[in-house]
């Protein structure tokens, strides 16, 4: 099954995120503490451990958890794959997909000058709550469902 392999923040935006407990999520926020919290569509980011795993390999950089800035890894789900409007159950609360990538801001993340790409443009999500809960590292994730509908995938915006 589908499971949560770290939960992270930050305190303040355009820093990498440290692995914590346990997250909550609310409603029209997101992460409750994250610097990146608001109401907006791109409340909580999301990346899988395989996407990690492969610039593992492709440089030389210590990758822990947070590293890419992404609130949620994940293991044994493909991620990029879910169609936006997609809702899944992480831990206790549900979500959304509400986008598929990011563009990179200015000449990419030190990742990307290091390795000469970064995943999380193309295999990184961001999500929006619809069911308050924790989340912690360990718990399921379920795919509740999905929608026909590719949405926004080309991180415009």
């Amino acid at each position: 099954m589908p499971s949560v392999t770290s939960v992270n923040i930050s305190t303040a935006k355009g820093t990498r995120k440290s692995e914590v407990p346990l997250i909550r999520l609310v409603r029209d926020h997101g992460i409750e503490g994250d610097a990146h919290a608001g109401n907006w569509h791109r409340q909580i980011s999301m990346l899988a451990e395989e996407s990690v795993d492969t610039m593992r390999a492709a440089c030389a950089l210590p990758l822990t958890a947070g590293a890419f800035a992404e609130n949620i890894n994940t293991e044994g789900i493909d991620l990029k794959a879910l169609p936006v409007g997609t809702h899944l159950r992480i831990g206790e609360a549900e979500v959304e997909v509400t986008q598929i990538g990011k563009r990179c801001h200015n000449d990419g993340c030190a990742i990307q000058r290091a390795a000469g790409h970064c995943v999380m443009p193309t295999e990184g999500i961001f999500v929006i709550v619809i069911r308050e809960g924790i989340v912690r590292k360990g718990d399921p994730i379920e795919i509740l469902s999905g929608t026909a509908e590719a949405g926004n995938k080309d991180g415009a915006d």
